[in-house]
């Protein structure tokens, strides 16, 4: 047979076969997932590739090698649903990096998690001050699951009981000097209302805006190309060729 149509034919194969398992698996998020699951979910591919493509050996090898992989693969996620102990030795336990503002050092070894590292990850979720962590978990997954001190909790209005309006969304308008008339419509403003909010601020040009948006308070947002600010929270510790 035709080496190519023997390439066409086995990655159909494979390509349904990736389908079923993929959905026999479930609906997990790469986010979600342990080392083990990212390798081997990187296994699976590779012996996937190699069924579409090695034409040197018999497409029901890998196939099987494939379906040995996805078992064991429900096996291990039913073992995780039915016996906590086991879940624990496969998966792993969060660890405590962080308890009343100080970092915890030897748990950052056993993690094997570095403070540039450990900083990153609290920046993401905008905490910039380590004294407002009560507590911080690495969960097994790699994502750092964090509890403010109480008094850097934020309030809710719904705490206040004050009543709220329906929520919007902040509306772009103007982007790298460029109106969005279809975005202003939706908003149901017109140019000579954008005109007017520009006068407000002394700016007399479209072209001077690198951004602009409404916001959901209706109020404009501007950002201009040239805004005379100088980079004061510059963070890096030596300088770089960028």
């Amino acid at each position: 047979m035709n080496e190519t149509l023997v390439v066409i034919i086995r990655s159909i194969i494979t390509f349904f076969t990736l389908l079923v398992y993929a959905r026999l698996i479930g609906k997990q998020q790469i986010g979600n997932l342990t080392m083990f699951d990212y390798i081997n979910g990187i296994t699976i591919g590779s012996i996937a590739g190699t069924m579409a493509t090695d034409t040197s050996s018999k497409v029901l090898n890998h196939w099987l090698a494939l379906t040995i992989f996805i078992a064991f693969t429900l096996l291990l996620q039913i073992t995780d649903i039915k016996n906590r102990y086991l879940s624990k030795i496969i998966d792993g336990e969060p660890v405590t990096v962080i308890e009343e503002g100080k970092i915890l050092e030897q748990n950052l070894k056993i993690a094997r998690l570095t403070k540039d590292e450990l900083m990153v990850q609290l920046r993401s979720k905008n905490i910039f001050d380590l004294t407002e962590v009560e507590v911080a978990l690495l969960e097994p997954d790699g994502t750092l699951s964090t509890l403010r001190k109480a008094e850097f909790q934020f309030v809710q209005k719904k705490d206040l009981h004050i009543q709220v309006s329906r929520a919007k969304l902040t509306t772009e308008i103007i982007v790298d000097g460029l109106l969005l008339p279809q975005n202003l419509e939706q908003r149901r403003k017109d140019l000579a209302w954008v005109q007017a909010q520009l006068d407000k601020k002394g700016i007399k040009n479209l072209k001077q805006l690198s951004y602009a948006a409404i916001l959901p308070n209706d109020t404009l947002y501007v950002d201009l190309f040239d805004d005379h600010i100088s980079n004061t929270n510059d963070i890096s510790d030596y300088e770089g060729p960028y």
